[in-house]
């Protein structure tokens, strides 16, 4: 194995943070000021590891009788080889040794959205946040509160401020940058998204007497919330963006069983409720009016219905 080498310090998604040259062996790494490469790290030694060409003339790193020692796959280790793609941790510091003829994985399609950052975004997202807030409170009668028109904005606004400062530190911790505004535009479209599918299932329910949308609307906001997650997880750490789609679908799907479960527990039914409660203007109505005739017949074949079950279970 041919010099020069790079020392690569890594982030814990596996992102580059530095890269320091060295064209000669042995290569010594620690806290200290001679090293070939400081580790600026208060949990590694003054001198901690010897990176010398091993027996097969590849690259062996050793630990220097350290406290903390080397770390790699989670095991303590006196001595490792060193291939081109091996992680070795330093007390909180993750490296790797890489030859100048390691091969490097073709160029990727720019698909981060660098537009979608700062101050533009975050806006946006917080804009989204009032309107929704507003819409809410529009909808819960305000009008014989005011006071709701000034607490529900701020209350969202805080909220989404919380949720997208933890993603954000989600993201600076794995990553290198916060990537806030992004972030917060997430939270505000997520919000937004939730107060519109609900209401837009209550209309076309209502609408069309289509009363299973109502009934099963508890999902739709699973499957929001699973695409929110996945957004936020997707900009911490975009190289796992198809590992992170199997895995929000599997955890959407699962939380909808276990909500179906509870529904037939209490209810005996899957729905979430045990009739459409939604009252709206009648000029919305699209289905025909049914005749009070042909209602009262379906009133009386339920009757029946439910009569015949009474009987059989007293016979039990």
């Amino acid at each position: 194995m041919s010099g020069p080498w790079t020392i690569e310090t890594l982030a814990r998604n596996g992102e580059v943070l530095h890269r320091h040259r060295v064209t000669t062996l042995p290569i010594r790494l620690g806290r200290a000021y001679d090293n070939d490469f400081i580790v600026d790290d208060d949990y590694a030694a003054a001198h901690h590891a010897l990176v010398e060409l091993g027996p097969d003339d590849g690259l062996l790193m050793r630990d220097l009788d350290t406290r903390n020692g080397i770390n790699h796959k989670g095991r303590r280790v006196k001595e490792l080889t060193l291939g081109g793609d091996t992680v070795v941790r330093m007390g909180h510091t993750s490296l790797r040794i890489r030859p100048a003829a390691h091969p490097v994985p073709p160029e990727l399609v720019d698909r981060t959205m660098h537009g979608w950052e700062g101050m533009l975004p975050g806006g946006a997202g917080i804009v989204l946040c009032v309107l929704t807030a507003l819409l809410v409170a529009w909808l819960l009668d305000a009008g014989a509160d005011p006071e709701r028109y000034a607490l529900y904005p701020a209350l969202a606004v805080g909220a989404g401020l919380a949720w997208s400062g933890m993603w954000a530190f989600s993201n600076r911790l794995f990553g290198r940058r916060a990537r806030l505004g992004r972030h917060l535009f997430i939270v505000g479209f997520g919000l937004a998204a939730l107060v519109g599918v609900r209401l837009l299932a209550s209309v076309v329910a209502y609408a069309w007497s289509l009363e299973w949308l109502t009934g099963y609307g508890s999902h739709a906001v699973v499957v929001t919330v699973a695409l929110m997650i996945y957004f936020h997880l997707a900009t911490v750490t975009p190289q796992f963006r198809r590992r992170l789609r199997i895995s929000c679908a599997g955890i959407a799907v699962l939380v909808s069983l276990l909500i179906l479960a509870g529904n037939m527990q209490r209810n005996g039914r899957t729905a979430d409720e045990l009739y459409m409660p939604v009252l709206l203007p009648p000029e919305l109505r699209a289905s025909p009016d049914v005749p009070v005739a042909e209602y009262m017949g379906s009133v009386g074949a339920m009757k029946r219905e439910i009569d015949a079950e009474r009987r059989g279970n007293g016979a039990e």
